[in-house]
């Protein structure tokens, strides 16, 4: 018997480039493999209509989001009520398919009567009003604090829509257990976030640069590249590069007066696999705890040695295979001890036996599979 599925992604997942985006395509990818038929929903922002999913799904539905003020003046999160469009009810109409929300901000009609005897799985990516709220505590442009803090409200009163869930799939332990604990009555799943890695391909041997790397239009990507600048790489006597889209101008002005630090701009896809790959080590560290961490999962899929603080492996299950430092005292002893340090290939098994299966894009597939299809 085929097994079919309805997605509301948030936005075009392709070219898939960033955070959450990277999760749902391989996720789709994944399912495929597992035989699902995709009915691919999703909202066009920023991003052009994509052959490559048409490829992978039985059919596309593309929906403009309703932006601006007007947009913003109403109870629920601006970030849903953009996301209410009547097509995308009037398609989930047409079958009656389970559908998989991505997000909350995907969520508009999961509460909707007409979709009442429907399976409706919810895929947390982040406990929203704890990301808004750590947003609106780092932004310094007023409007935009305003809109963040606004937001990190509205998003915690409208959380309690996800008792219409069937099923919640959370993207970390911790949110897990925080998700189990606000929703007692719903079976809540721990699934590690989908990536773009097929297999451990970590080069053994050493270079001479550390990395970090991001969507760096985001305020916390931002905050966490500055504060390695300034307390981190500047102290120490290699390079450095922070790599990733959109640097922002104090990213380039905090970063131009050591020469030992590059920001790599918009790099393409091949260049930014190549620095995955080579550097000698990934720094990788947030300043809040929730949500998807698949800068983690790519390093220890491709890269030579990761140092994190606490909060970048919250919820993640990945500790022992991290070097955990909070300070930057700390980060600048074991980067430059790691500078010295070759990746041997003793290591890489270890990574190997630890990552596969469980956090393998195929092992999860088949996870989800069951877990929206085993009472079928």
């Amino acid at each position: 018997m085929e097994s079919h599925l309805n997605i509301i992604a948030f936005n075009i997942p392709w070219p898939a480039n960033y955070g959450g985006i990277i999760d749902v395509y391989y996720k789709m990818k994944a399912l495929r493999q597992c035989g699902v038929k995709i009915i691919l929903h999703c909202f066009e922002y920023e991003r052009a209509h994509s052959a490559e999913l048409e490829a992978i799904s039985e059919k596309v539905y593309y929906y403009k989001r309703h932006t601006g003020l007007r947009t913003n003046i109403t109870l629920l999160p601006y970030n849903v009520y953009s996301r209410k469009h009547p097509e995308l009810i009037a398609n989930l109409l047409k079958n009656d398919y389970p559908i998989l929300f991505e997000g909350l901000h995907c969520c508009y009609y999961i509460n909707d009567p007409r979709l009442k005897n429907r399976k409706k799985i919810y895929r947390e990516a982040n406990i929203e009003h704890d990301y808004y709220f750590h947003l609106a505590q780092a932004e310094s442009h007023l409007i935009r604090k305003s809109f963040f803090r606004i937001e990190a409200w509205r998003f915690k009163l409208y959380q309690k829509v996800l008792k219409h869930a069937d099923l919640i799939i959370a993207v970390s332990t911790t949110d897990a257990d925080y998700l189990r604990h606000r929703f007692p009555d719903k079976p809540v799943e721990f699934m590690p976030c989908f990536h773009t890695n097929d297999q451990i391909t970590v080069k053994p041997g050493s270079s001479d640069f550390i990395l970090y790397h991001g969507k760096l239009s985001v305020i916390e990507n931002t905050q966490a590249a500055l504060y390695l600048i300034r307390n981190v790489f500047c102290k120490l006597n290699c390079h450095c590069i922070i790599a990733g889209m959109d640097p922002p101008a104090s990213l380039l002005n905090a970063a131009a007066p050591y020469p030992n630090i590059r920001i790599e701009a918009n790099p393409s896809e091949e260049l930014m696999n190549k620095l995955i790959h080579d550097a000698q080590i990934h720094v990788l560290i947030t300043f809040q705890a929730t949500g998807l961490k698949l800068k983690l999962l790519n390093s220890l899929f491709a890269g030579r040695h990761t140092v994190v603080n606490r909060l970048m492996i919250t919820g993640s299950g990945l500790e022992q295979l991290c070097h955990i430092a909070d300070t930057p005292d700390e980060m600048i002893h074991i980067c430059r001890e790691l500078m010295h340090t070759d990746m041997v290939p003793e290591l890489i098994e270890q990574r190997r036996n630890f990552l596969y299966p469980t956090y393998s894009n195929q092992y999860q597939g088949k996870l989800l599979y069951n877990f929206i299809y085993e009472n079928k």
